[in-house]
Order: C-alpha cells, then structure tokens, then sequence
C-alpha cells in the first residue's frame, strides 16, 4: 500500500508555481492575483481562506481577501461580485461557500464572469469542461487528477465508482475519469444515496472516489484486494481528548482499507492540500489571457 502524499505533491505544485511566477515577474509581467471573498465568520470558511491566502503569498501571487458581513443582502454581494468582474487588476477570485441561508448561491456563482471563476462553478466553465475544452476545472476534481498522474496510477480500461454526486466534486469527477485522456478513459458508475447494494458496485471498482461527507462511510468489506481509493471527504467530529476539541475525518475507514488497497489519500494530508495547489494553477491560467480564448468556434458557418 502506498500513501497518495497530498502534502508532499502540494509542495511540489507550489514550487512549480513560484517558479513560474519569478519568471513572469523577470520578464515584466505582473504576479496573478487571486481575491477571495468570505461572508460571515464560519469558522471553517475562515481556515479555508485563510490557508488560500497563505498559499498566495508562499508562490508570489498578490492577494485580496474581502470580508463581509454575514446579514448582507444579496443584492450588496452581487454588486460586490460585479466591481471584481469589472477590476482588470484582479485575474481570478472565489466566493466561499457555504454562503448564508439567505443568499441564493446559484445566482452568486452565476454573477461571477466566468473567465475569472477559478473554482471551476460557473455553468461555462462546467459545460466547457465536458466537451473537453479550456476550462478552470473545479479544484478538488483537479486536484484529484493531479494526484493520479503524478502517482502514475493507470485509469484506462479501469472501473471507477464515484460515491456522491454534488455538483463541485461527484458530477465533474464522474466526467473527468471518463474522458478521452490520462487520467481518464474509465468506465465509470456513479452512486449516491439511492443507490442499492452500493457494496456490489465497490467491490467491482478498481478505483473508489468517495465524497459524500460521511465520516469512516467506506469500509474495509467495501473494497476489492489492490484497488485506488481517494478519500475526499473531510469532517470535523467532536473530540474533547483534543487541543483542538475535534477530529478530522475523511469519508473512508482509513485503518482497515489501508490495509487492503493498493494507493489510498489520508485525512488530512490528501485531496484537501491539492484542493488549494489547484486552485492556484487555475489562477495562473487565469493570468495568461490567452488561455480562456482558446476555444471552438461554433458560429453557424463552421457547423
């Protein structure tokens, strides 16, 4: 078994990053800037940022964080929105989620244009990705792929099941793996929780994608002999033995699967860190202005 090292790939990520920045910066170009707008004080929101923030700074990119307050309108945070679309100092921004139960989030990710939504939300950019276009890749997705080609894990020809179907990992995870590409050209299943006998289709799986939230959900009896398994899941659960007063755990039961797979990513120090290391790579595609025009002209001359 061998530990699919989400700390180590990040840095390394990171580094790359840094590097290219100092080149761009050398030749008179100015650094990507990344804002980032946070509503309310959601303490896991604010490590989320906070952590983006830093990771900015590490690789040379500028950095805004704008915080708002957790009763502000709507309207207010779409006009927020839009004096950063209409910024040409700002190449990319997030809006982090979970938003108030107050706001809409659809119409939130709708406001922002798309060729500066570096989380990959967008309807655009989620269409553009299914055709196989230029397009910022929703960030854990990325980051999950990543970590499969830098792991030099095979995919083509394999049975993926991706447990869960939200719209910003499960639904774009299912349609990168079976995309014409490495990774990718898997037959894929996706389960969720109207799934019966979701055993049956783990057990033929020679990769598992698990990202429903469900803390320790996959279990050793899950999971055939030598199969990948990528824990995206991340919660906190209460733990008063703790500094901290919780634990965090993924969505696998990382002791006993362990010992029955052949690559698997732990919580934390998996997906999570490569959450962030893509965020920026989509960043400094955001800064090449070049990138987001390369597309297909599908203009009626050309149909």
């Amino acid at each position: 078994m061998q530990i699919l090292d989400g700390k180590k790939l990040s840095a390394e990520i990171k580094a790359e990053i840094a590097d290219t920045v100092k080149k761009m910066v050398l030749s008179g170009k100015k650094a990507p800037h990344l804002a980032a707008i946070l509503v309310g004080n959601d303490g896991a929101s604010r490590t989320y940022v906070a952590s983006k923030v830093k990771s900015c700074e590490e690789v040379g990119f500028k950095s805004t964080l704008i915080r708002l307050e957790s009763d502000i309108t709507q309207n207010e945070l779409i006009t927020q929105i839009n004096q950063l679309n209409n910024d040409d100092s700002i190449d990319g921004f997030i809006v982090q989620l979970p938003l108030p139960k107050h706001i809409d989030e659809e119409k939130i990710l709708l406001a922002i244009a798309p060729e500066k939504d570096v989380d990959g939300f967008h309807p655009m950019n989620v269409g553009r990705m299914t055709l196989h276009l230029p397009s910022y890749i929703s960030a854990t997705p990325k980051g999950i792929l990543e970590m499969l080609n830098r792991y030099n894990i095979e995919t083509e020809g394999k049975h993926c099941v991706v447990i869960g179907r939200s719209n910003i990992v499960g639904l774009p995870m299912s349609l990168l793996m079976q995309r014409r590409s490495q990774p990718g050209n898997c037959t894929v299943t996706i389960c969720h929780s109207k799934t019966n006998d979701l055993s049956k289709y783990t057990l033929e799986a020679d990769i598992i994608i698990a990202a429903l939230g469900k803390p320790k959900f996959l279990t050793a009896d899950m999971v055939k002999p030598g199969a990948v398994v990528i824990d995206v899941g991340i919660t906190r659960v209460d733990d008063a033995s703790t500094k901290s007063g919780f634990r965090l755990y993924g969505d696998v039961d990382f002791e006993n699967v362990s010992k029955k797979c052949s690559f698997i990513s732990p919580v934390p120090g998996g997906v999570g860190l490569m959450t962030v290391a893509s965020l920026l790579q989509n960043t400094l595609s955001a800064a090449n202005e070049e990138f987001y025009k390369k597309t297909i002209d599908f203009s009626v001359d050309n149909i």
